[in-house]
């Protein structure tokens, strides 16, 4: 399996509902480190699982949805509890959307699958992966 990874940041703010969250409960700010890994089994003709260029577009795109945003108040996010793994999810829906409306390229038509990760710090990261829909 070969892949090609991109990062990107992007900063937020929101707040947690639920006891467990603790203080997280009140409004807060987050700079999370995003890395995006594309993978596909082989590679294109011209040697690449995508062009580098697109996916840092393509990654750029998905975030700036929400960078500098109160997610409490972004409109396809309110009722959510904004965490970390959530939001990794939600990266990786709105990466599969630009795919899929072929923002990364011919050669995106061989990924096989994605992952993202989300780093809070060095010391705390949530990631979601999966395969990518046919």
């Amino acid at each position: 399996m070969y892949s090609l990874c991109v990062r990107d940041h992007v900063m937020i703010a929101h707040s947690l509902r639920g006891e467990v969250f603790g203080p997280a409960q009140r409004l807060h700010g987050a700079t999370y480190v995003v890395d995006l890994e594309l993978r596909r089994p082989e590679l294109d003709h011209d040697n690449l699982v995508v062009d580098i260029g697109l996916a840092s577009q393509a990654l750029r795109a998905v975030l700036a949805t929400f960078d500098y945003r109160n997610l409490d108040e972004h409109p396809d996010l309110r009722g959510q509890n904004t965490t970390t793994e959530f939001m990794a999810r939600q990266i990786f829906e709105g990466l599969v959307a630009r795919i899929r409306a072929g923002e990364l390229g011919d050669a995106a038509r061989g990924l096989g699958s994605l992952r993202v990760v989300l780093r809070e710090s060095h010391l705390a990261w949530a990631a979601y992966e999966a395969e990518l829909p046919v």
